[in-house]
């Protein structure tokens, strides 16, 4: 279970990286355009990736990752 936990950690962080690294100037962009944002929007906005990662990760885990 610390593997798995360990692995997905190690993927966002390199996900995470490669943005910052290629595209600094979209995330000052996407960060104006969240702070443009109503709070309740911004909160479905995570709700909604919360329950898509979710599903995700089920489906990783029932395939047998």
């Amino acid at each position: 279970m610390i593997e798995t936990a360990l692995l997905a950690l190690g993927l966002v962080l390199i996900v995470e990286g490669l943005v910052y690294a290629l595209a600094p100037s979209l995330i000052d962009r996407m960060l104006l355009a969240l702070a443009a944002l109503p709070p309740e929007a911004r909160r479905i906005a995570g709700m909604l990736a919360l329950v898509i990662g979710l599903a995700l990760v089920w489906m990783a885990k029932s395939l047998g990752a």
